[in-house]
This record gives structure tokens, sequence and C-alpha cells, in this order.
């Protein structure tokens, strides 16, 4: 029997169903495609976005430091206060909260009084005695002779100045007739009287120009409203190169002591030349200074004054200028040190509470030495950890640290030597004050007169002589065609 024939029906109604899954399925790829375009779209717009955003953030931090940088002020950074000017944020004058004790001494506090002079310093005495008796009123004798006085009188001492008034001296140069010629000879202005001001007065516009930090105007004006002494500006320009030209000698012997000296401590700042630039280097010795303004910056200044190679300890900051050139025995400043974790800063505090207890006597130099080892260790292996950190201040530090760490500690075990440059600093700043009154100089020999002046002033400090005498005896000598006292300690 055969089997019944399909019916072709079905096939012919199943058709029109493709077809509407075939244009369904074509319609869901569109579909996908266009979700696919629009997924692209928004990847990009996402990108550029994120383009942006990085952008901005990058303008914003680019702005916080520029602002961080106008807000810095001498409070916040090592800049001076004379420096904070306007634009940036201004000093808080009274951060603390104010204090209800009274203005002044407190209770309890012993006070400080002005001692009395010495008799022989007195040059006056005045005897005062009471008009009448407390007790009875009657009328008491008004001189001491007459008197009857009751145990030793009550001193009180009145400085004052006497009279002021300058002393013109007048040379006449007399022609005097020889007996066996006939023939007459003039005398000649003796050397002290050379000029037209004498020594004194002489180093003391010097003194009040150099060490009293006066400008030259009002010197000029305290000279002829105090002294009655008129002098014109140019004059006390010639007191300078004269006062310059009389202690060339004594400045000459202390630039040629420093090449032998143990230890020098050396820095240098900015100075002008009639608006040139020009650098000011200060040499500080054990018992003197030496200042002397340079046209460069570089390590010649170094090799002509201290030599091709300085046999003693240059103690200074990192600058190029000393790592040129001095390979020897070298101490480095830990305050121009920048601390850059908080582990620096803890070894930081630990080695200077040890200098510390060595500077006030309770502990000795080899215990300074022993104690410091760990902390020259712990800083060297610091230096190392981060020798390839990706900050480059970091990596600075770190550098410093490894290769330099003897230059560090050369002061725990060498006297004489601190671990800061601060004594050439602080000798610095009168000269920097000078430069803020009067600008720099205007001439080569107005660089070289405010070198050696200042040479003198601050090493007659370090002797703990009298500038003002010092300078008026080297004038005179000067004058006279003679030596001046030196300043190299005996």
């Amino acid at each position: 029997m055969t089997p019944p024939r399909r019916s072709s029906v079905p096939e012919r109604r199943t058709a029109p169903g493709r077809d509407a899954m075939r244009r369904e399925n074509e319609q869901l790829r569109r579909q996908v495609e266009q979700l696919r375009q629009q997924l692209i779209e928004q990847a990009q717009q996402l990108a550029t976005e994120q383009q942006r955003t990085a952008d901005a953030e990058k303008q914003i931090a680019d702005l916080e430091r520029q602002l961080s940088l106008k807000q810095q002020n001498s409070t916040t950074t090592s800049k001076p206060p004379s420096s904070d000017g306007l634009a940036g944020k201004q000093r808080e004058r009274c951060r603390r909260t104010k204090s209800k004790r009274k203005v002044g001494g407190q209770p309890g506090h012993r006070g400080a009084h002005r001692l009395l002079a010495p008799p022989e310093r007195v040059n006056e005495i005045r005897s005062v005695l009471p008009c009448q008796c407390r007790q009875c009123g009657h009328a008491l004798p008004q001189r001491l002779e007459e008197a009857q006085t009751d145990g030793t009188p009550r001193r009180h001492q009145v400085t004052e100045l006497p009279p002021i008034q300058a002393h013109i001296i007048e040379y006449q140069c007399h022609g005097v007739i020889c007996p066996k010629c006939g023939r007459a000879t003039k005398a000649a202005i003796p050397e002290e009287a050379s000029g037209q001001f004498g020594p004194d007065l002489t180093a003391l516009i010097v003194h009040l120009t150099v060490v009293c930090r006066m400008p030259r105007r009002v010197v000029e004006r305290l000279l002829e409203q105090a002294l009655g002494i008129e002098i014109s500006l140019g004059s006390t320009q010639k007191c300078w190169e004269e006062a310059s030209e009389a202690v060339a000698g004594p400045c000459l012997e202390l630039e040629q002591k420093l090449k032998d000296e143990p230890v020098i401590n050396a820095d240098e700042t900015g100075w002008r030349t009639n608006g040139g630039k020009r650098f000011l280097w200060v040499f500080l010795a054990a018992r003197y200074v030496v200042y002397t303004i340079e046209t460069t910056r570089s390590s010649a200044v170094l090799i002509r004054l201290l030599g091709a190679v300085f046999q003693g300890i240059l103690c200074s900051d990192r600058f190029s200028g000393y790592l040129k050139y001095h390979k020897g025995r070298a101490q480095f400043c830990w305050a121009h040190l920048e601390q850059f974790c908080r582990d620096a800063l803890a070894e930081h505090a630990r080695l200077f509470r040890l200098w510390h207890k060595f500077r006030d006597g309770r502990i000795d130099r080899s215990q300074l030495n022993l104690r410091s080892i760990p902390i020259e260790k712990r800083l060297f292996a610091l230096g190392e950890r981060h020798l390839d950190s990706s900050n480059r201040d970091v990596r600075n530090l770190a550098a410093v640290l490894f290769d330099h760490i003897p230059r560090l500690f050369l002061f725990v075990e060498q006297e004489g030597v601190e671990p800061t440059n601060n004594g050439a600093e602080r000798e610095l700043r009168p000269l920097v004050q000078a430069r803020k009154v009067s600008f720099g100089n205007r001439s080569a020999q107005g660089e070289l007169a405010t070198s050696r002046l200042f040479t003198v002033a601050e090493t007659c400090r370090l002797h703990v002589l009298d500038v003002l005498a010092y300078l008026s005896a080297a004038i005179t000598s000067h004058r006279r065609r003679k030596k001046p006292a030196s300043l190299l300690p005996s």
C-alpha cells in the first residue's frame, strides 16, 4: 500500500512567514548597526570629554600653583618681609590670642637698670642740698662746706652732649728768608693735614655710611645740622676713597691669609654696579671677614682667593661652583637641605638635638661622633632608597645623601666646623641692607671701596675693636706714608 502523498499547501502557506522573518532580521540588523554606530559616537564623545577634563584639571593645577606662588610671603617661605609687596597674601600680624597681661615688666621681674659710670669717667659733679628742714621748716645752708651732711649722698647721673662745634685748624705756611743766601723758603703743608677734612672727621663719615648704613645725603644733612659742617656729596665720596686707600694694605693681607685658614665659611649674593650685575662674596674665617665684589659667580673667584687647591675645610651650600672647585674635605649647610619625607625630618631633628647638647656642653665630641653614626647610616640608606624617585626634588636630595654624606657629617669630628653656614649668611646681611639703601655702586673703584671698608668694619667687630678709632688711625698713617696696623689676629 503506497503512502499518502504530502500536500504542497503547507509549503505555500509558510513562504510568507519566512519573508516576514527575513524582513524582521534585516530590521534587527539595521537596529544593531545603528546601536553600534551610536556606541562608537558615544565612545568618541566620552574620549573627547575625558581629554577636556584632563586639560581642565591641568589648567586648574597650573592656576593653583600660580596662585600659591602669588600668595607666598615671608611667613611661608624664606623670602624677606620686604619682598611681600601688595600682590601676594599679606602677613597675618596678630595670629596669637591677645594676652590679658599688662604691657611691660611683670610682677617679680628683676628689671634692667643703667649702671652708674665710674668716678673717673664723670666730667662734672654738682652738689644738690635741700632748701629747708622737712620736720620744722627751718632754712638749711646752701653751701656744701657750711652744711653738716648725713651719710653718703645719693648718686644720680645724667649723660649729656657737650656743645658741638667743628674744630677748624688753619695751617699758615710761612716763607722764611735764609740769613745766608737771602732767599725765601715756603713751608709745605703737613702730611696729616692733606685734604680739607681731618682723619677723625673722615673716619666719622665712613663710619656713618658703612657701620650705620646711612645714605650719604643723610650724612651730609647730619653734619650740617648737628655739627655745623658744610660738606658736599662729592666730598663724602672722596672720604670713602681715601679711607679705602688707607686700609688697602690690611685688606690685602687678610685676602692672602685666606688660603692658609683651616676652616672657611663662604657664601655669595647679588650686587649691582651702575645697573650691571655683580656678585658679592663673603669669606668668614675664625677671627676676620673678607668681602669681594666680582663679575662672576663661578669657581674662578675661589681659585683666585683660596688657591688652585684649598687645603682646609670649605663650609658652604651645595652651589655647583663650590662642588666644582673643592674636592677635599667640606661641610654642607644643613639649613639648605630640603627635607622630603617624614623620615628625613626625624633624622634631621635627632641630629640637631645631638648638636645642641654638644654645643651646650652636655656631651663631649666623642659621644657626638659615636651617637651620630646611626643617624648617618639611616640617612645614607634613605638616599639610596629614593635615588629613582619620580619627583625631581626628591631625586636631588637623595643624590646628596647618597653621594655627599661625608660632607654633611664632617662637623661631628672636626673642631671649628658647624653644621650650618649661618655665619657667612649673617656676614652678608649688612651688605644686603646697604645694597637696599644705596642700590649698589657706580664704578669699579666704588666696588673696591665697599669691599675694603666693610671688611674692616666687620673684622673690627669680631675683634671687639673701635671701628672709628681704627679708621682714624689708618687714615692718619696713610697721610704720613706709613703702614697702618694689621687686622690679622695676633
